[in-house]
C-alpha cells in the first residue's frame, strides 16, 4: 500500500477514496510512518522555483530536510481553495504529518480554521498576520517577519540611485503587509530625497505576470526609475526592468541572476528561523507558538547583497541604518507622520514599534505614495 499510496497524487487520492474504512486504514498506515519521525507538511500557491515568496519558502523546506528525525512532504500550485483542504487531509491522513506549513495568505480563513477544528492535535504554522487570540484554534498560529526593514533599506537605496526623482511600486493586493512595505520603501527614499515620489500600481492578485509586466511598462513610461514590488513572483518586474535599463530592488527571494546590470538590492525572507523553530516545538512537546514575529536582528528576514549599480554613499547610509536596526533601536513608523490625503497617521511624539500590532492593520499609504488604497 505504501508504494501505491507514493504513486498517487495525494489531492487525487483522497477523492478516490470511499467511505471511513478506507480513511481509517490510510490514517493507520501515515500513523506507523510517523511513528519515529516527525513528519511536516509544507504547502505552496505556486510553484517552488518561482523566484519569489513560494521559493523563499521552499528553502526553509529544505533547510529541515537536513535535521534529524524530520521528513518533510511537500505540494505545489495549490490554490487557495478547497483543495488546499484536500491536500492539508491528505498530508496528515496519508503522510502522517503533524505539523503543517500551509504558506499563503489566502490559505488561512476558512480552510486552515476547518482543518484545525477537525484535526485539534495537528499544528498548523501560515504565514501572515492573521491569527488572534482568543478567536481562533490554539492549534493553529501564525508566523511573519518584519520585512518592512528591509524595504527601508530598499528606499534608502533607491533614493541614492535615482535620478528622475520617480519610483515605481508593483503591488498585488493592499493588505496592510503590503501596505506597510510600500510605506516603509517610501520613506525610506524620502529620508534621502523628500522630493522623491512613488508610484502605486495594484495589480489585484498575487501572481497575474502580465498585468505585471504592463505595470512595469507603465511606470518606466511614465520617467520611474527604480522599481520594486510585493508580487508572489517579481521575476516578470524584475526582467521587465532590465531589459529596460532601469534599477530594481528585489523581494521574497534573490533575483539578482535576472537583472546584472540594475539589481540594487532586495528584501529577502529567511524562513529557516521560524520553520527550525515550529520544528523544535513540536519535537519537544512544547504548546504551539501562536504569534511568531522577528525581524532582521531576530533572522527572520535579511538585506539582500548589493548590486554592482549601487554606489558608496548608497551603501554608506544604508549600511548605517541597518547598523540600528540590528541594534532594535531604529524605529520607522513614528510621528508626525501624514499620510497622501494630508491626514495625520501618527501624531508627534508617538512611535510604534515593530513588535506594535496597531502596524499590522496598516490602511494607509504615506505621504509622497501616488495610488489609493
Amino acid at each position: 500500500m505504501k508504494d501505491l499510496v507514493g504513486q498517487l497524487d495525494r489531492r487525487g487520492l483522497l477523492l478516490g477514496l470511499a467511505g471511513a474504512g478506507a480513511l481509517g486504514a490510510l490514517a493507520a498506515v501515515g500513523r506507523a510512518f510517523a511513528a519515529d519521525k516527525l513528519v511536516v507538511g509544507v504547502i505552496y500557491v505556486g510553484p517552488r522555483d518561482d523566484y519569489g515568496y513560494n521559493q523563499a519558502q521552499a528553502q526553509a523546506a529544505a533547510a529541515l530536510k537536513k535535521m534529524p528525525g524530520l521528513t518533510v512532504v511537500e505540494q505545489e500550485k495549490v490554490p487557495e481553495t478547497t483543495d488546499v483542504q484536500k491536500t492539508m487531509g491528505s498530508m496528515i491522513e496519508q503522510d502522517g504529518a503533524t505539523l503543517l506549513f500551509p504558506t499563503s495568505f489566502g490559505y488561512f480563513d476558512p480552510h486552515i480554521l476547518r482543518m484545525a477544528e477537525k484535526y485539534p492535535k495537528v499544528r498548523f504554522a501560515h504565514c501572515g498576520g492573521l491569527w488572534t487570540e482568543g478567536k481562533h484554534p490554539k492549534n493553529a498560529g501564525s508566523y511573519f517577519g518584519y520585512i518592512d526593514e528591509c524595504q527601508y533599506l530598499n528606499g534608502v537605496v533607491a533614493g541614492h540611485t535615482t535620478k528622475t526623482k520617480k519610483l515605481g511600486f508593483i503591488a498585488a493586493k493592499p493588505i496592510p503587509q503590503v501596505l506597510r512595505n510600500i510605506n516603509a520603501f517610501t520613506m525610506g527614499a524620502r529620508s534621502i530625497d523628500p522630493k522623491i515620489t512613488t508610484q502605486l500600481i495594484v495589480t489585484g492578485d498575487w501572481a497575474l505576470p502580465v498585468k505585471e509586466a504592463e505595470a512595469a511598462n507603465s511606470l518606466i513610461d511614465q520617467g520611474v526609475d527604480v522599481v520594486t514590488c510585493h508580487v508572489d513572483s517579481p521575476k516578470v518586474v524584475v526582467e521587465t526592468a532590465e531589459r529596460r535599463s532601469i534599477f530594481v530592488c528585489g523581494y521574497h527571494a534573490d533575483q539578482s541572476t535576472l537583472a546584472p546590470k540594475g539589481y540594487l538590492t532586495g528584501a529577502e525572507w529567511s524562513w529557516t528561523t521560524p520553520y527550525t523553530t515550529h520544528v523544535k516545538d513540536a519535537m519537544a512537546g512544547k504548546p504551539m507558538n501562536n504569534f511568531m514575529r522577528g525581524g532582521l536582528k531576530d533572522g527572520f528576514v535579511k538585506a539582500g547583497a548589493y548590486g554592482r549599480a549601487v554606489g558608496d554613499p548608497a551603501r554608506k547610509s544604508a549600511d548605517a541604518i541597518k547598523v540600528h536596526v540590528m541594534k532594535g533601536d531604529f524605529v520607522i513608523f513614528k510621528g508626525p507622520l501624514k499620510d497622501n490625503t494630508g491626514n495625520t497617521v501618527i501624531a508627534a511624539g508617538t512611535a510604534h514599534k515593530q513588535t506594535d500590532v496597531v502596524l499590522e492593520q496598516m490602511s494607509y499609504l504615506v505621504e509622497g505614495v501616488i495610488g489609493k488604497v
